[in-house]
């Protein structure tokens, strides 16, 4: 029973043999991230592999698109993300997208995704979801949570709303630390729990629980491990489907519990599926064997908690292959070359939320100041106009709200920050040199919140590969 309730990941793209090892056993689903992906067919066999292993055993994967991808993660995604179809808010188009995603998902052999992302980003100074979110409305949020269920659904593959019961109005990134929320019970119901109400009645049967000290519900335990968060979920909510704790090597719980024990709390609070680390090695495994079965001897964990999470796995196992049956083929992706693609709705999503006369678009390479990116927006610029040069803003010294070295004069300056509210150094610094060059253009890849000043504030709502073309094209007038 106890291997079916751990859910661990693994280094490499083929199966270890440990893992294979306890897959045979019974290991009831494991988890892949980007250093398990390389190529399409790469991963199929890997899923494939782990599969002859355990026919039973389902695999899951973060794949909410966007910012967050592991099928695409070298590139970088080729959809828009959350915050971007929030800005559209046309929920059908959210549930194709999702479709697409569910379809690309399935195609390699997973079962579960762990999105979307039902989270309402009401602090901007989010360090962790952010862009990740639909948005900071919650009946906004709700809608497109419900309508990405339906898609992935749809699609064949099972949805897992995360991160209960919310981990938009945070400042604390819980792979980090302990964030906590202050709502009250009463802000809680309204800001926070309509998106989950919202994928359960769409039909999720997963829901991911964070690791978040929530004093008006529990000021002792952190959700993952608390009673009465959960009993939340189970009770008020009605959900009586998979409970999926964030990962347990998070600094959130792991410093407070440390591994073992917090695998243990997590399953006596209701949990049924522990998703451990990305690079579980075989010794956590035996060690968190070691620990769940002392737990129970020692009557800590009662027997009967780890039975109910046991048969709930494998509920969840039957019915993951149920909705894939009734999805039958895979669909067709979104048309590539049309404006229901990726990239169009990238193109449609991006808001030019404040421009001088003149502004836009570029009439020559720019020299971009660019803050840490998961990818270059000056790289792509510098496709559309040869000679654009680049620097990194966490490079330049700052005297007296100048920039040391200061950008070149002759040359249109462009800035690029993702989330700048979230950063108070880096929000002094764009301003300052806002300040120093009126002309300046700047796009924001995150959450735009803080308008730092300049010629121009763009918005793409979101850092991904399509959100980065969709704004090298509005800054040079250009498109390939």
């Amino acid at each position: 029973m106890i291997a079916r309730v751990l859910q661990p990941g693994f280094s490499g793209t083929v199966a270890p043999d440990w893992v294979r090892r306890r897959l045979a056993g019974g290991l009831g689903s494991v988890i892949l991230f980007a250093p398990n992906v390389e190529t399409p067919e790469q991963v199929r066999a890997l899923t494939q592999a782990l599969r002859a292993e355990n026919p039973d055993v389902f695999i899951a994967i973060d794949e909410e698109a966007g910012d967050i991808t592991r099928l695409e993660h070298a590139a970088g995604s080729s959809y828009p993300g959350n915050l971007a179809l929030g800005t559209l808010d046309d929920p059908a188009l959210t549930e194709a997208m999702a479709r697409s995603v569910g379809n690309r998902v399935r195609a390699a052999g997973i079962d579960v995704n762990y999105a979307p992302v039902a989270d309402v980003n009401s602090e901007p100074r989010n360090p962790v979801i952010g862009a990740r979110s639909f948005g900071a409305d919650p009946a906004l949020v709700a809608r497109h949570v419900a309508a990405a269920v339906r898609g992935l659904h749809a699609a064949g593959v099972a949805a897992c709303a995360k991160h209960f019961p919310g981990h938009g109005d945070t400042t604390v990134d819980s792979h980090l630390g302990l964030p906590t929320v202050e709502a009250t019970r009463a802000g809680l119901e309204r800001g926070t729990l309509p998106p989950f109400r919202a994928a359960l009645d769409a039909g999720a049967r997963a829901v991911m629980v964070a690791h978040l000290l929530l004093p008006a519900l529990d000021a002792e335990h952190p959700a993952s491990v608390s009673p009465a968060v959960i009993g939340l979920l189970r009770g008020e909510l009605g959900f009586a489907g998979l409970a999926v704790s964030d990962g347990i090597a998070m600094a959130a719980v792991k410093a407070r519990y440390g591994l073992a024990g917090a695998a243990v709390r997590a399953l006596t609070a209701g949990i049924d599926v522990v998703c451990i680390d990305k690079d579980t090695p075989d010794a956590d495994m035996r060690d968190l064997t070691a620990a769940i079965t002392a737990a129970v001897r020692d009557s800590e964990l009662p027997e009967s908690r780890l039975v109910e999470a046991a048969e709930r796995v494998a509920e969840f196992a039957a019915w993951r292959r149920e909705i894939r049956a009734t999805a039958g083929e895979i669909g067709p992706e979104l048309e590539t070359g049309t404006e229901d693609n990726g990239l169009g709705v990238a193109r449609r999503a991006l808001r030019v939320l404040r421009a001088e006369a003149g502004a836009l678009p570029l009439n020559q390479p720019p020299h971009v100041i660019e803050a840490d990116l998961p990818r270059s927006l000056a790289a792509r610029l510098a496709e559309f106009l040869p000679g654009t040069t680049r620097a990194a803003l966490d490079d330049l010294s700052f005297s007296f709200n100048l920039a040391e070295p200061p950008p070149p004069a002759d040359r249109p300056l462009v800035i690029v920050v993702r989330g700048l509210q979230r950063s108070p150094q880096d929000l002094e610094r764009v301003t300052a040199l806002a300040k120093q060059r009126p002309d300046a253009l700047v796009v924001e890849l995150g959450v735009p919140y803080a308008d730092p000043g300049g010629a121009a504030w763009i918005a793409t709502y979101g850092a991904s590969r399509v959100c980065v073309q969709a704004a090298a094209e509005r800054l040079s007038g250009k498109r390939p």
